[in-house]
């Protein structure tokens, strides 16, 4: 609707659901009075923050296609999934775990951020990170309770980062990045839930005999590209291994 001036809502402080989406609005201040707030939706306006004064109750929000440049100010107890999808952030710097203990789902898709370092949110099942320039993979051992994590379309071509914490990864898709050798994908190996890996578009999946390749390092993997693997598949992926092992021996 074209608005600039939320001031009006001042006085609705019962409200639980508020969806400003498609606005012009550059200040939040007028919601700090909202304080039942469950939910809130601000997509597709004029924020250069996602800063705002504390909500007790508020689970979800949404900050998606505006101009937010970095993650301060954010200190929702109850905030459970936080989307700021095609922002400006360049760093994942300014999320506190002791302000945000209760975030499981981090939405940061199509943003300018080239590293993860500094991600201070352990308690996250599902982080977005599609689309980005990400080059290095760090600060991820702390991701403790990570289920998926999403990486495509970023310019990794190492696969350093990874731990043997990350003991409940069963997804990662990591789709046109730059990774080209085999040796990268057995970096993987340190990820004992790893049930789903997506890697085409990348170079080492126009290599001859690419799956087996791939499932000879992995064989914990159900699917791969979103292809379930198939039983003559796996047993010959087995075998590669097995002699590959007695080789080494």
């Amino acid at each position: 609707r074209g608005l600039t001036d939320i001031s009006l809502l001042e006085r609705f402080i019962h409200l639980r659901y508020v969806d400003l989406s498609k606005n012009k609005l550059q200040d939040l201040s007028p919601l700090s009075s909202l304080t039942q707030l469950l939910w809130l939706k601000v997509d597709g306006n004029l924020l250069t923050s996602a800063s705002m004064q504390e909500l007790p109750y508020l689970q979800v929000i949404s900050f998606d296609r505006n101009h937010i440049k970095d993650l301060e100010g954010i200190t929702h107890p109850l905030l459970t999934n936080l989307s700021l999808k095609e922002n400006k952030i360049q760093t994942v710097l300014g999320l506190s775990h002791d302000q945000l203990s209760s975030l499981q789902v981090l939405e940061l898709r199509g943003n300018e951020i080239k590293t993860t370092a500094g991600l201070g949110v352990c308690k996250l099942k599902k982080l977005y990170l599609a689309q980005n320039t990400i080059f290095s993979l760090e600060g991820l051992e702390e991701l403790e309770e990570l289920e998926t994590l999403h990486l495509r379309d970023n310019k990794l071509e190492a696969l350093d980062g990874f731990s043997d914490s990350m003991k409940c990864l069963q997804y990662l898709n990591l789709r046109s990045n730059g990774i080209r050798s085999f040796q990268e994908v057995e970096k993987l190996q340190v990820l004992p839930m790893l049930q789903a890996l997506v890697l085409m578009d990348n170079p080492c999946a126009e290599e001859p005999d690419y799956r087996l390749e791939v499932l000879s390092r992995l064989p914990q993997l159900q699917r791969l590209d979103k292809e379930l693997i198939e039983e003559d598949e796996w047993e010959e992926a087995e075998q590669i291994r097995k002699t590959r092992l007695e080789k080494k021996k």
